[in-house]
């Protein structure tokens, strides 16, 4: 019989690409891995990169006819069938190999689902409800990945996965906006003084500072909390790689405040020295 031209190893190298080029921080962090968790961190982002690409477009039909795909993909990886996707075969192999529930992937799309039904969130427990569906998650399916097994360090896997999505929030308020969304709760906007006309016409007045002042510290509560969950991560390569994440995504926010909480004229982000500085300066503090 033929070979078939459809195996694991190219959906691992395919998965690698499109994680390269789409998450450029996650890929960088990455590359400390040992190579079998390296490839199976590239399937899983491959995925869910399918499923944020879904809900990412303007026309609604399109969104929930590839949003169905993606829920159909997966359940099909998790039946054990034969597959044609090499994404999806490398997608296969990992969550076999490391045991990892549907359920995540079902409150991930849970999560996507919500991109498609809501533009507004009233209070930040609808906002949290959201983000520990669309990040949160993500951080039990890493702790799958790196093979903790005390439950005990859950929530401090969902606390980063909220912190970074949180984090994501604040840097692309203008982005989300032209897309018709604000995901900034409305109850807060309403008690510091902010209306959606400030994002509009790119009011960056002591009330809207005051506000965006807010959100960060709310957000690096987050990573804070976040950090006493490192001791239950067994490998040191994998530790140094949740310390590394963590710490680039905050440095975000630092970003933030140095531009004067200007999230308008420009896209806040770590370049490259700074992010082999966050590397030295992790790996020193080991």
């Amino acid at each position: 019989m033929g070979k078939t031209p459809f195996t694991y190893r190219k959906g691992f190298r395919k998965a690698k690409i499109i994680t390269k080029k789409e998450a450029k921080t996650f890929y960088m962090a990455s590359l400390f891995l040992p190579p079998k968790l390296r490839r199976a961190s590239y399937s899983i982002y491959a995925i869910c990169r399918r499923s944020d690409d879904a809900v990412d477009k303007k026309d609604s039909q399109q969104e929930k006819e590839k949003l169905l795909k993606v829920k159909e993909e997966i359940s099909l990886a998790y039946s054990g069938l034969g597959l044609k996707d090499e994404i999806l075969l490398a997608f296969q192999k990992t969550i076999q190999r490391f045991n990892i529930p549907i359920e995540y992937f079902g409150k991930l799309l849970e999560g996507m689902q919500m991109d498609l039904e809501k533009t507004r969130y009233k209070n930040f427990s609808e906002l949290n409800d959201y983000c520990y569906k669309v990040a949160g998650i993500i951080g039990l399916i890493m702790l799958r990945l790196f093979r903790v097994k005390d439950k005990k360090a859950h929530p401090y896997a969902i606390d980063l996965g909220i912190a970074m999505q949180l984090t994501n929030i604040i840097r692309d308020i203008k982005e989300d906006f032209s897309r018709g969304r604000i995901y900034l709760p409305q109850e807060e906007m309403s008690f510091f003084g902010v209306s959606d006309k400030h994002i509009a016409d790119k009011i960056l007045d002591e009330k809207f500072i005051s506000f965006i002042k807010f959100q960060i510290d709310r957000a690096k509560s987050y990573f804070f909390l976040s950090e006493k969950g490192l001791r239950f991560i067994p490998g040191l390569r994998q530790r140094f790689v949740a310390k590394l994440m963590s710490k680039a995504y905050f440095e975000i926010l630092n970003e933030i405040e140095k531009n004067n909480y200007d999230i308008f004229s420009r896209r806040c982000y770590v370049n490259t020295a700074k992010k082999i500085g966050i590397i030295i300066s992790t790996a020193t503090n080991q």
